[in-house]
């Protein structure tokens, strides 16, 4: 029988780390975060797309620990704001904010904006790299910016992301309600069909 396989999370994020964990945990394998790592330091996003900074960030841990990494990098992109935040999402207000600086930020450039107008996609891509290949899968969810902060879980910008088939913000769904649903959930189910042909060998190889 083989040693149990390691795969770290490219993330300090305690969100994204519970959300990567619970779709992960359906293939048996041993996870670790950046925080088991300390010679990995801080990796600068400086990808054009989402898909340039999941790679960068899984390459980046795999070559500082010889390990197989996963990393993910998520945007937001408003139908009314020409697409932005997009890749810069998480630094919308600037670098070091909070999630309430972006949130607010987001608010006040729509508060001229009518709901109907006010469409947005959450995007996610989820990278893997070991040193036998690389993988990736994207997951998407359309849905629209609400007027005000709705809800206490979640985080980023789950509190004003509105889906209105459940008529409910993301911050309003339980972790496996968000989970089923969102953005990362999917891209999640995909990365994991893939991986399981590179964490069970026995299994047939898919593309």
């Amino acid at each position: 029988m083989s040693h149990t396989k390691t795969l770290i999370l490219a993330t300090h994020n305690r969100h994204k780390v519970e959300e990567l964990s619970a779709a992960l945990g359906k293939l048996r394998i041993d996870i670790r975060t950046l925080d088991a790592f300390p010679q990995v330091g801080e990796i600068e996003e400086t990808g054009k797309t989402l898909l340039e900074n999941a790679l960068l960030k899984a390459r980046t841990v795999h070559q500082l620990t010889g390990l197989p990494a996963i990393a993910d990098d998520t945007g937001l992109e408003v139908d009314a704001l020409d697409g932005a935040p997009g890749v810069y999402s998480a630094r919308y207000a600037g670098e070091n904010v909070s999630y309430a600086d972006n949130v607010n930020k987001m608010l006040f450039e729509l508060k001229d904006i009518e709901d109907q107008n006010r469409g947005a996609k959450f995007r996610t891509v989820i990278a893997f790299v070991s040193s036998k290949k690389e993988l990736w899968a994207e997951g998407f969810i359309q849905g629209f910016i609400s007027q005000s902060p709705t809800g206490k879980r979640g985080f980023g910008y789950d509190p004003i992301f509105y889906v209105p088939e459940l008529k409910k913000t993301f911050a309003e769904l339980t972790g496996e309600e968000k989970n089923e649903i969102s953005h990362r959930g999917l891209a999640l189910k995909k990365i994991v069909k893939k991986l399981k042909n590179e964490f069970q060998p026995k299994g047939k190889e898919s593309e």
